[in-house]
């Protein structure tokens, strides 16, 4: 068996990217190092994104995060309530039928669901 479990992401403020992440995307932290300035978040299935603050320039549009919700356009509807902003509203791309935001280092989000990649 092969299973992705874990991703590093640079980012250029530790602080801010996590209160992002854990604040509009609502993952959870599942521990800190702040010696190493690695922040470790999990989603509702247990993968693991590494937050690791990094001096070093990265072009953050050089890759994107998708996340797999259960109702693109019914989160849409929520989160933009709550306040988020998005790049754009559902709607069908290159990659499919989502929505996109980016992350505090500019990096696509996408969010998708599987009834409306296949009905859309």
């Amino acid at each position: 068996m092969l299973k992705f479990d874990h991703l590093n992401l640079p980012v250029s403020d530790l602080s801010r990217s996590r209160d992002w992440y854990v604040a509009t995307l609502g993952l959870r932290v599942e521990f800190e190092i702040p010696q190493r300035r690695t922040v470790a978040l999990q989603d509702g299935d247990g993968f693991a994104i590494f937050l690791q603050e990094s001096d070093t320039p990265f072009v953050a549009e050089s890759y994107a995060l998708w996340f797999q919700v259960d109702d693109v356009d019914a989160t849409f509807a929520a989160w933009s309530a709550r306040g988020i902003a998005f790049a754009h509203g559902p709607r069908k791309s290159f990659w499919g039928y989502g929505v996109e935001l980016t992350d505090p280092d500019g990096r696509p989000i996408r969010l998708w669901d599987r009834h409306s990649m296949q009905e859309k």
